[in-house]
C-alpha cells in the first residue's frame, strides 16, 4: 500500500472476544499493522478471549504488553492494547476519533450485549460509540446453530447501524490451504471497512485459472 501521512491514516479498534476463531482475529491484526492506510490499531481481548487464544494458539499471555505481537506472530508497532476492564480508554468516549471498529470473532454474547446497548467492558463500550456516533462496526459473529434469540439480536444490531459478518470462509476461489481460507475471509471484511486488500480474489464470473486461489483474478 502506498505511504500516507499521518493526517490521512486511520485508527481502527479490533475487539476480539471468547468465540472460536483465533486464528481469523491474528490474519486480521497482520492485514491491518501491514496496511499502509491505517496508522493506529487499539486492540481488545475479552477475558474469555484471551482464553481461546490460549486453546487455538497455544499462545503466552503473561504480560499485556506482549499480546500485540503474540498474536501478530511479529512485530506490532501500530497497536497498542487495552484492557477490556478500562472503560476509561481513549476509545470509551466518542470524543476520540475512529474510523471503525471491528469484532472478530464475535461471540453471541457480545453480540446480545451490543444489540441492546449494554456497556459493562470496554470492546462493548467501544462498539456502542461507533453505533451512536455513526461510525462502522463489523461484528463477526462466530457460532452455529443460531436460535431465534441470536437472530433477533443479529437484527437489531443491524437497525442500529452494525454490519454482521459472520465468519463464513467461501471456496469459489479454490483454496488450497486453510490459510488461504482465513486470508479471503479478512480480505473481504476489510474491504467492508474501507480497507481493500490487493491480495483478495474477486470473481469475474468464470473459474479461476490454475494457480490463482487466494489471489484477486487477473
Amino acid at each position: 500500500m502506498p505511504p500516507m501521512t499521518n493526517r490521512d491514516s486511520k485508527t481502527v479498534v479490533l475487539g476480539v472476544t471468547g468465540a472460536s476463531g483465533a486464528m481469523f482475529a491474528r490474519r486480521t491484526l497482520q492485514m491491518l499493522e501491514a496496511d499502509g492506510r491505517v496508522g493506529k490499531i487499539h486492540l481488545i481481548v475479552s477475558g474469555a478471549g484471551l482464553k481461546v487464544l490460549r486453546e487455538e494458539m497455544d499462545l503466552d499471555f503473561s504480560r499485556a504488553a506482549a499480546i500485540p505481537a503474540a498474536l501478530a506472530a511479529g512485530p506490532a508497532p501500530k497497536t497498542e492494547y487495552l484492557l477490556d476492564s478500562d472503560i476509561g480508554a481513549s476509545v470509551a468516549s466518542g470524543s476520540y476519533r475512529v474510523d471503525g471498529m471491528v469484532i472478530i470473532p464475535c461471540s453471541t454474547g457480545c453480540l446480545a450485549q451490543v444489540a441492546h446497548g449494554i456497556s459493562s467492558t470496554l470492546i462493548e463500550r467501544s462498539a456502542d460509540v461507533c453505533l451512536k456516533e455513526g461510525r462502522k462496526l463489523i461484528l463477526a459473529v462466530r457460532d452455529t446453530p443460531f436460535s431465534r434469540v441470536h437472530l433477533r439480536n443479529m437484527l437489531e444490531a443491524q437497525e442500529a447501524g452494525a454490519e454482521i459478518f459472520p465468519i463464513i470462509p467461501s471456496f469459489y476461489h479454490r483454496p488450497k490451504t486453510l490459510d488461504d481460507l482465513v486470508t479471503q475471509f479478512c480480505c473481504r471484511l476489510l474491504a467492508n471497512l474501507g480497507l481493500e486488500q490487493p491480495q483478495q480474489f474477486r470473481w469475474t464470473g468464470g473459474r479461476p485459472s490454475k494457480g490463482t486461489a487466494g489471489t484477486e483474478t487477473p
